[in-house]
């Protein structure tokens, strides 16, 4: 730290010094240029009235310079504030010496004091910034030399995309943007910050193998999904590391850097905007409640658990059977808040947390009537279920029994004790279901439905696609798949799912919570659904890989697999929310009584592995088709 000081102050010095010359030199040199640089014409009033005033002159303009903190500016880091700073700190030193000089009755040409202005700043610009330019040019020739460095594409010659460029310029970092691509065709051809805009999206590809290009850099923050999965698509094409800024935020608070820039992610090709929250809605309805969250510890409970816990609820219970999830997201919880009765002593800055975590498995009626007796939940979550369609398929009793079960129990106990609104986590593989799994989720929607009916709790039922990067999903087998050198195995080249992220499905249930009267089913707007295969080659090429590098094996549809899903049954319709990503599906009518009738005969015979007991769902959810492989 002293040496740094150290540095600092001997550096000041040496700029003084530099100061103090130029001033010198300016102070005569504006006499030369005034009288056409014939030293003898010059008046001999003027060189003595100039050589009396040097001491003045020059500690009046040192002083004038410190106050515009040309002392104090990191001038290896200057851009136009500092350039400006040289402007004004110039000017005024021209009108102290005005002033003073005309006090004094000094006398010389008034065409002196312009001179000796412009010579200032001219000599102040090439003594601060000489640093700066001496190190870009080292920067440049160092990027001709340096086979570390990276050859780098720029995409978008916008005002994020100069910063960046601006950035890159300190040579902090080891890469080099060679080319720079815009879709305005009336920048084609011009330079920013001396590199050249070559071409639109289309061509990168082109462009990438002409200019021997290692890394793709997207900075366009305000591009739409749309717009980024269509540029993605050229990019993919290449070979090249793909990094973009994350969003028009960096941009707006001014924290557009080479820090900033992350990975393209495997979410960036969704192709549609990412939902929406209206946090005041959630906050006024978690606020100040006791919740539950079933299955806590899994992707989907354990996000809504973080979401939760930062809208201020009165108390979160975590409920799930699997120690080591809720073991998990207890410790994430306990280190972002100052959880109650904790052991540890409470940091300044966390917020409060009131968190008990239970383990315990709702298919136990006791346990979880034991769980809402002591702590009367004002809402539910429940997330716990059975959800691997091929592992469902091979054990459907088990289905039945975690799923439809499960949710019958802690949806009972919601309303033997009075909880204000249940929330079910349900799917679109229960729309027209082809796989057990599917088929249960539709059976627990049935159930909520039935109990709204009947409860003053209000049931609401929560159906999405695909979650990215969840416990189980395609997208970490396929990152295991290609870390092992391949094949990554998809079922069919045809086969099409709806995704969303982890946060989206979470804000979907939560936003839920805050618009629900009872009964509905809501519905997210996923965009259009992705081609697996196409999720594949895309992973394979963000992942660093040609895509003839990493085999690509069809292994066929496993059993009750869909070749595409639906998100909504053709009957059930839709009506908006306020949220325009988010809608109600109207629930389908059934009969009540033959219902429970069929409930019961199911509860029945679920623990006879001999009873065909996939028909006997059927019978319950007559849009469910047996898969008779």
């Amino acid at each position: 730290m002293k040496k740094h000081r150290l540095n600092l102050s001997f550096r000041k010095f040496l700029l003084i010094i530099f100061d103090i010359v130029a001033i010198q030199i300016a102070s005569f040199l504006s006499l030369i240029i005034r009288f056409d640089f014939e030293v003898t014409h010059i008046p001999p009033e003027y060189s003595e009235a100039v050589m009396h005033y040097a001491i003045i002159n020059t500690i009046l303009t040192v002083v004038v310079f410190a106050l515009f903190k040309l002392y104090r500016s990191v001038w290896r880091l200057a851009s136009t504030r500092e350039l400006i700073n040289i402007v004004l700190g110039s000017g005024a030193a021209t009108i102290v010496q005005i002033g003073v000089m005309h006090i004094l009755e000094v006398k010389v040409p008034r065409s002196y004091h312009v001179l000796f202005f412009a010579l200032m700043v001219a000599a102040l610009v090439c003594i601060r910034f000489s640093y700066r330019f001496l190190r870009i040019i080292k920067n440049k020739h160092a990027a001709l030399t340096d086979k570390d460095i990276k050859r780098c594409m720029l995409i978008g010659a916008g005002q994020a995309g100069e910063m960046l460029l601006k950035e890159l310029e300190k040579g902090e970092t080891h890469q080099k943007v060679v080319c720079i691509i815009d879709d305005n065709p009336a920048v084609w051809g011009k330079y920013l910050r001396g590199v050249e805009i070559i071409g639109g999206r289309s061509d990168i590809p082109n462009c990438a193998s002409r200019y021997n290009i290692d890394e793709i850099i997207m900075a366009i923050p305000s591009a739409t999904a749309d717009e980024k999965r269509e540029i993605l698509k050229y990019c993919q094409i290449t070979n090249c590391d793909l990094k973009t800024l994350p969003g028009i935020y960096q941009l707006v608070t001014g924290e557009v850097s080479v820090s900033k820039l992350r990975k393209v992610r495997i979410e960036d090709l969704l192709g549609r905007e990412q939902v929406g929250t209206q946090i005041e809605s959630i906050m006024g309805y978690v606020a100040g409640k006791t919740v539950l969250v079933t299955g806590g510890g899994g992707s989907i409970g354990s996000e809504l658990c973080r979401q939760i816990a930062a809208h201020e609820p009165k108390k979160l219970i975590i409920l799930d059977i699997y120690e080591n999830n809720a073991y998990d997201i207890q410790m994430e919880l306990k280190s972002k808040f100052n959880v109650l009765n904790d052991e540890k002593k409470p940091e300044v800055g966390k917020p409060a947390l009131d968190l008990d975590v239970v383990i315990a498995s709702v298919r136990d009626v006791e346990r979880i009537d034991q769980i809402f007796e002591k702590y009367k939940p004002d809402l539910v979550y429940h997330a716990a279920a059975h959800k691997h369609v091929p592992l469902m398929e091979n054990s459907p009793n088990e289905a039945i029994k975690n799923n439809v079960f499960g949710t019958l129990n802690v949806a009972k106990a919601a309303d033997k004790h009075g909880v204000k609104r249940f929330v079910l986590i349900s799917t679109d593989k229960a729309v027209n279901p082809t796989n057990i799994m599917g088929a249960t989720k539709r059976i627990c929607e049935m159930i909520v439905q039935q109990l709204n009916g009947e409860s003053k709790t209000e049931f609401v039922a929560v159906r999405f696609g695909n979650v990215l990067g969840s416990n189980g999903s395609v997208i970490p087998l396929f990152k295991k798949q290609i870390a092992a050198g391949g094949p990554v195995t998809v079922t069919h080249p045809d086969i099409i799912r709806y995704f969303m992220t982890i946060p989206e499905a979470v804000s979907l249930v939560l936003q839920a919570g805050a618009y629900a009267k009872g009964g509905e089913i809501f519905v997210l707007d996923m965009g259009e659904p992705v081609k697996i295969v196409d999720l594949a080659k895309n992973l394979i090429r963000l992942s660093g890989y040609k895509e003839d590098e990493i085999e690509i094996k069809f292994t066929g549809l496993r059993p009750g697999e869909k070749m595409y899903e639906e998100k909504l049954m053709k009957e059930e319709g839709l009506t908006k929310t306020e949220n325009e990503l988010i809608f109600i599906g109207k629930p389908l009518v059934f009969e009540l009584d033959p219902f429970k009738e069929k409930i019961k005969k199911l509860q029945s015979v679920m623990a006879d592995d001999s009873v065909d007991i996939k028909h006997m769902v059927a019978e319950i959810v007559d849009t469910y088709k047996v898969d008779k492989r």
